[in-house]
C-alpha cells in the first residue's frame, strides 16, 4: 500500500515504501527515507502508538530529515497499511503484545540494518514504546537510545476491576469483541474539542484528513482481547524485577495532562532503568509530538541533548 499524500499533510520527498512478511507470515507496510546530509547522522527508527499510520509522523519525519538523520518506519500489524488480524479491518486486535516482537525484528532486520545508516536510534510513542521494552534485550539491543513519548507503562484513569474483566470476557471467548462503550468509528475522526490527545487543532486535523480520505489507514477502538494483551505487557513491565540488567540509555518525555496513559507509572518505571531520566513537558497531551509549537519546541531541544550528533 503507498503512502497517502494530501496538500494538508505532504508525504516527504523520496519515501521508500517495501511490504515485508514478519516470520509469521504478517505482512508490514515500512516506509525509509535518506537523510538529507551528504554525512548522514544515523537513522532514527520511529516506532507510533496505537491506532496510528505512517502518514501521521511526516512532519517528525520531516525534522528528523533536518537534523541530519536517516529515518524508517512502520505500522504495526493490525494497523495502517499492514495486515488486519479479524475480518472487520476497523478494529484494533492483538492476542498477545509479543507478537509486535515479531513486527520490531522483521523491520530492523529487513530495512533498518541493510538499507540504513548507523548508528541506529529508536523514536517510540505510547504503545510502541511499551513494545520496545518488552521485546529489547536488556544488555544489548538494535538501538544506541531510546526516546520515548508517554510510554504506556499503565493505562490513565482504569477502573479497578479492567484487568479482570477483561481476563474474565477473553476466556469467555470474547476476546475479539469490541470493548464495550468504544466504537469502531476511526479514533482520527473524533472531535477535537475535549480530545486527550494533542492541543494543537491543525495537527489534529492533519490526523482526521488523512483517516477521511484513506479510511483503510485507520482503526477504531480496542478490542477485549487487545485490552487483555496490553494489561498482560504492562505486568511485565511492572514487574519490580523488570529493568535490573538494563543498559540502553532512555529519555522519557511525560505529558504534563495526559489522560491516556499513567505518567506516574512511567516516572517509577524509568527510574529503575540505568542512565535513564525523564522530563514532563507542562501543558501536553498524550500525544507529545503532536501538539502545539512551543511544547515540540521543548521536546526537539531535549532530544538534541539526548540523541548524539542531533542539531536542527
Amino acid at each position: 500500500m503507498p503512502l497517502f499524500d494530501c496538500p494538508e499533510n505532504p508525504c516527504p520527498a523520496g519515501a521508500v515504501v517495501e511490504m515485508i512478511k514478519a516470520r509469521d507470515g504478517i505482512t508490514l507496510r515500512t516506509a525509509r527515507w535518506a537523510s538529507l546530509s551528504p554525512r548522514p547522522k544515523g537513522t532514527v527508527c520511529l516506532f507510533q502508538g496505537r491506532s496510528e499510520f505512517i502518514e501521521k509522523y511526516f512532519e517528525v519525519i520531516r525534522d528528523l530529515r533536518a537534523r541530519g538523520f536517516a529515518v524508517a518506519t512502520l505500522d504495526w500489524r493490525g494497523q495502517g497499511g499492514s495486515d488486519r488480524l479479524l475480518s472487520d479491518p476497523r478494529l484494533g486486535h492483538i492476542g498477545d503484545f509479543r507478537d509486535f516482537g515479531r513486527d520490531v525484528e522483521a523491520f530492523v532486520r529487513q530495512i533498518a540494518l541493510p538499507e540504513c545508516p548507523p548508528p541506529f536510534y529508536g523514536l517510540a510513542h505510547s504503545m510502541g514504546a511499551a513494545i520496545l521494552f518488552d521485546t529489547l534485550p536488556p544488555g544489548a539491543s538494535w538501538f544506541e537510545r531510546l526516546a520515548v513519548t508517554a510510554p504506556m507503562i499503565d493505562i490513565g484513569g482504569k477502573p479497578p476491576a479492567a484487568r479482570l474483566t477483561a481476563r474474565v470476557l477473553s476466556l469467555a471467548g470474547l476476546s475479539e469483541r469490541i470493548v464495550p462503550g468504544w466504537s469502531p468509528h476511526p479514533v482520527a475522526l473524533k472531535p477535537f474539542l475535549g480530545n486527550p490527545v494533542t492541543s494543537d487543532p491543525l495537527r489534529y486535523g492533519r490526523a482526521a484528513i488523512v483517516a477521511e480520505r484513506a479510511p483503510a489507514l485507520a482503526i477504531g477502538g480496542p478490542t477485549i482481547g487487545w485490552v487483555r494483551a496490553a494489561f498482560v505487557a504492562m505486568d511485565r513491565l511492572l514487574d519490580p524485577r523488570f529493568g535490573a540488567d538494563w543498559r540502553i540509555p532512555v529519555l522519557a518525555f511525560l505529558a504534563g495532562e495526559d489522560r491516556v496513559v499513567s505518567s506516574s507509572a512511567a516516572e517509577h518505571f524509568t527510574a529503575r532503568l540505568r542512565a535513564s531520566r525523564t522530563l514532563t513537558l507542562p501543558g501536553a497531551r498524550h500525544e507529545i509530538m503532536q501538539e502545539r509549537d512551543d511544547i515540540r519546541n521543548a521536546f526537539w531541544a531535549a532530544f538534541d541533548a539526548f540523541v548524539p550528533g542531533s542539531q536542527p
